[in-house]
């Protein structure tokens, strides 16, 4: 009878390490849209498939990093992280003073944030998924004409040091999807597959550093300043890289999910 309760314990708390270490996803109805960058305007089709509902936590990072020891910040690989790798954590198992369990976890690679997606048998989402999700307000699934939705936006990039923000401090959107605007920036699956080429610049300069001046070449809404941003951003950047305000989200196809 002992031997019986103690296993029945043990599962119990199992299934509740296993829940903090999962984050809640909701469905996404797939359709259409056109994207900031695109060609002659053409609509993108998104398939239906499951988000987190909040960016990834230092909590829930924390905890890969001890099951996943290559990934800690004294062993992680040069080629897959830069200097700045979980800087601003205490060691390798322990978060630093002043970073809060809660807060999404920056200053984590492409590469690191891959692997984290797929050991929970998930991935990143690409450009197109997360602007698709993006483009919500809490009652509209594109709100991308409104002026409120881009001064919402725009007024979360002059504010500094959001990223020490807990999940879930800003608003829940037309999917149900917390923080998409508000708290950090977030790595998809294809970041640079816009403007690092010599394509989007009319093949006349290869620098990539060139990508803020030639970032309305091809866009399809001159006026849409917050998204030149993101894209701007993503364009800038390379896999190994890490920066205090860039965290991520997982997400899962939802036939592999059914």
């Amino acid at each position: 009878m002992k031997t019986i309760l103690r296993l029945t314990i043990c599962i119990f708390f199992l299934g509740i390490s296993n829940m903090n270490c999962q984050s809640k996803m909701v469905p996404i109805k797939g359709g259409s849209y056109i994207p900031l960058y695109g060609r002659d305007s053409a609509r993108v089709t998104i398939q239906d498939f499951l988000m987190d509902v909040y960016p990834v936590t230092n909590e829930d990072f924390l905890q890969f990093v001890k099951e996943n020891p290559k990934w800690r910040k004294s062993k992680v690989i040069k080629l897959f992280a830069d200097k700045s790798y979980l800087i601003n954590w205490k060691n390798d198992t322990e978060i630093g003073e002043k970073v809060n369990l809660k807060s999404p976890v920056t200053n984590v690679s492409w590469f690191a944030a891959k692997c984290y997606c797929e050991k929970q048998g998930k991935r990143l989402p690409t450009v197109d998924e997360w602007e698709y999700v993006g483009m919500a307000n809490q009652k509209l699934s594109d709100a991308r004409t409104l002026k409120t939705y881009n001064e919402y936006i725009l007024g979360w990039y002059e504010k500094p040091r959001t990223f020490n923000n807990v999940i879930g401090s800003t608003f829940k959107n037309y999917w149900g999807v917390y923080d998409m605007h508000g708290l950090v920036w977030e790595w998809t699956s294809d970041f640079n597959s816009v403007l690092v080429s010599g394509e989007s610049r009319k093949d006349v300069d290869n620098d990539s550093n060139l990508f803020c001046g030639s970032a309305a070449v091809g866009s399809t809404d001159l006026m849409n300043y917050a998204a030149f941003m993101r894209y701007a951003t993503r364009g800038s950047l390379k896999a190994k890289y890490t920066m205090r305000n860039l965290g991520f989200r997982c997400v899962k196809d939802k036939n592999i999910a059914q």
